[in-house]
């Protein structure tokens, strides 16, 4: 096994860097936001298409 590689991976493995870690949590949260607005913009749009289409029925 190569050292540098062996240096690495302990280095990795023992540090106390949790950079990474906050990545995976704001990726998570982001994800999370992004569904949430998916969600209300699809229901918001059934019922304004259903407004819309009712507003549109009363006139013509």
């Amino acid at each position: 096994m190569d050292l540098f590689v062996l240096k690495s991976w302990l280095i990795a493995r023992f540090s106390n860097n949790e950079r990474g870690a906050n990545l995976v949590e704001y990726v998570l949260l982001l994800t999370f936001i992004a569904l949430l607005v998916i969600v209300v913009v699809t229901n918001l749009g059934n019922k304004v298409s259903t407004k819309f289409s009712s507003a549109s029925s009363q006139l013509g």
